[in-house]
């Protein structure tokens, strides 16, 4: 191609861009809240740029910043902390919405998380969740408030049925390390209401390896785990049988039993380079050690079959509506044989069938498309509510929200124009060669009208409406 992708969506205003997909995209959208036509080709229209100079939108568009790292918490706990990252958005009473918005700090973390009397979990760790309860109908900010402490590297997670957030630490730091006290790599429940009904108790069950994201099957309770590890042998995907499924707030913490997915015959899924491949005899294998207390989970024995892996599983969602009852869908970023990985792609969308223990690689990303804009690394999705799929960039140089029709069709939704120039963030630009702050958690207001997205650096939280249909 003559241009890059992001030379056509940057410097020339366009508002689309034609992505290579291979395999049936229709299939992301499963379990969309309402059946809504495509949206016309040329997507919303070209981005305006914003006069504050934080986040352009097309026309018609208009956001509001609800948060901003260094502010003080209404709470009065403290500062906003850094690295906004993974978000929920649940409903609360008299059209109020609860947002739990987790912070993806490190040690080194600019701003942690304030340490709370009962919602802490280890005091030398700077990670967590802050809770923002809104006027649903203004996006007005009504409370902002510490959710839980002490974790660490709380990059994404996911929704439960009863309208929790379940936090995902992506790390296997032993207490010890980094001069933690308590060992981490955990997942924790918070409840953006009331969180001190959930506090800061690891469901330690589920597991201890590098979180990333959760889903959770409706039906059976069933909660669904993809692992981020960051060397070789890569991470899995992991199934969570709990001894009360669908038992609400707390229930979890009853425990249950861990799984692992092997897929006969495939130890690493970047070999499958086909969209529509299909395996119908998935098994899960008894993880020998869920607490990893001698050996990380991916390097334990699972005996003469091995396990499956794959590099970078992130996003992870439930999708509905099919006779079968249902299916899960997880991402694999990207595969790079350099870093290991057995195959090489642009990025994966698998779908789990429990109802017929089947798993199908759905979409491949790339490799005919540019490797920096959006046919590249999938990480941030969320579904629409009025049948699109929202892209959170994580990449070099400008940052997007891309949306994708039902017809692959790429197009910008915002532009992230905070520009951050200090070597110490973790954007790393500098005066001469800036860089934007990657997007994360995009979600949607149970109602449909606003999207609340994130900007990591400078942690910043948007909402955002306009005419979604």
């Amino acid at each position: 191609m003559s241009a890059t992708r992001r030379q056509i969506l940057t410097g020339t205003g366009a508002s689309v861009a034609g992505i290579v997909f291979s395999g049936a995209l229709s299939e992301l959208f499963a379990g969309t809240a309402v059946a809504a036509p495509p949206l016309r080709s040329s997507g919303y229209g070209p981005l305006v740029p914003d006069p504050a100079g934080l986040l352009d939108l097309p026309a018609g568009f208009s956001y509001r910043v609800l948060s901003r790292e260094g502010d003080r918490l209404r709470s009065g706990e403290g500062p906003v902390p850094s690295n906004h990252d993974g978000m929920g958005a649940f409903a609360g009473r008299r059209g109020r919405v609860h947002l739990v918005r987790n912070h993806e700090n490190r040690v080194t973390g600019r701003i942690g998380v304030p340490v709370v009397d009962g919602l802490t979990y280890d005091p030398a760790a700077k990670g967590g969740c802050t809770a923002l309860t809104l006027d649903g109908r203004k996006d007005t900010v009504l409370d902002e408030r510490v959710a839980i402490a002490g974790t660490a590297v709380n990059c994404a997670g996911g929704p439960t049925p009863w309208r929790t957030w379940l936090t995902c630490e992506e790390t296997e730091d032993r207490a010890g390390t980094n001069g933690y006290t308590k060992d981490h790599g955990f997942i924790f429940e918070v409840d953006g209401a009331d969180p001190r009904r959930t506090g800061a108790v690891p469901l330690t069950a589920m597991g201890r390896f590098q979180h990333e994201a959760v889903a959770v099957d409706p039906h059976s309770g069933i909660v669904y785990e993809t692992e981020d590890a960051f060397e070789r042998p890569f991470g899995l995907f992991y199934r969570f049988l709990p001894k009360k499924p669908l038992g609400g707030t707390g229930s979890l913490r009853a425990g249950g039993a861990l799984e692992a997915m092997r897929v006969p015959g495939v130890p690493d899924l970047s070999v499958v380079q086909e969209p529509g491949t299909r395996f119908e005899r998935v098994e899960w294998v008894p993880v020998p050690d869920p607490l990893a207390a001698g050996t990380p989970i991916r390097l334990q024995d699972f005996g003469p079959r091995g396990i499956t892996h794959a590099q970078k599983l992130e996003g992870c969602y439930w999708g509905g509506g099919e006779r079968s009852g249902g299916a899960v869908y997880f991402v694999s970023s990207f595969a790079r044989t350099k870093d290991g990985s057995a195959g090489a792609h642009f990025g994966q969308v698998w779908k789990y069938e429990p109802g017929r223990r089947r798993l199908t690689l759905v979409v491949v990303f790339g490799p005919d498309t540019d490797v920096q804009l959006p046919g590249e690394s999938p990480d941030n999705i969320c579904l629409s509510p009025t049948g699109g799929l929202m892209v959170c960039e994580d990449g070099n140089g400008a940052q997007h929200v891309f949306g994708v029709s039902r017809r692959g069709e790429v197009y910008a939704v915002a532009r992230g124009a905070q520009a951050v120039t200090s070597a110490a963030t973790a954007a790393g630009g500098t005066p001469d060669a800036p860089e934007w702050g990657e997007f994360a958690g995009v979600t949607f207001s149970p109602d449909g009208s606003t999207m609340y997205v994130n900007c990591y650096t400078p942690g910043t939280t948007f909402a955002v409406r306009g005419p979604w249909c």
